[in-house]
């Protein structure tokens, strides 16, 4: 089964209270998500939303999937075309990295924020809310 992904993160303040949005679309089907992570960086809140994607599209059966966000720094560090510097950063990395391969597809596309409103939106649940509609991943700790 293919699935597309719209994945987005945010805090407020950096680090600040954080959460993530998740849009999955499967099987003609759309899932929306939330989840706060509670105190983190932007970037880890990015990552979040990536893991939490990976982790829901797996759990769905997923074998093939394409994960857009507006996060240059997250899509060309998944793609290798940026290094991971920041060691809190490396471990989500490795998390990203081994679910992607858990597929027989994978790839990250770079989009304009504006075409990633509703991951963003959700993301603003999360945190206004302080709500999740998905477990934290595993790979976030």
């Amino acid at each position: 089964m293919k699935a597309a992904a719209w994945v987005d993160g945010g805090s407020r303040g950096n680090p600040g209270e954080a959460g993530c949005g998740v849009v999955l679309e499967l099987d003609g089907t759309r899932e929306l998500h939330h989840l706060y992570i509670g105190r983190a960086t932007n970037n880890v809140a990015e990552y979040a939303g990536l893991l939490a994607a990976l982790e829901r599209a797996r759990a769905a059966g997923v074998t093939e999937i394409t994960v857009h966000s507006d996060s240059e720094l997250l899509v060309k560090q998944m793609t290798g075309a940026y290094r991971v510097k920041q060691p809190h950063l490396q471990k989500l990395w490795l998390a990203a990295q081994q679910l992607a391969r858990a597929f027989a597809r994978f790839s990250a596309r770079h989009v304009p924020r504006a075409a990633n409103a509703e991951a963003d939106h959700l993301a603003n649940v999360a945190m206004d809310g302080r709500s999740s509609t998905l477990p934290r991943p595993k790979g976030l700790g």
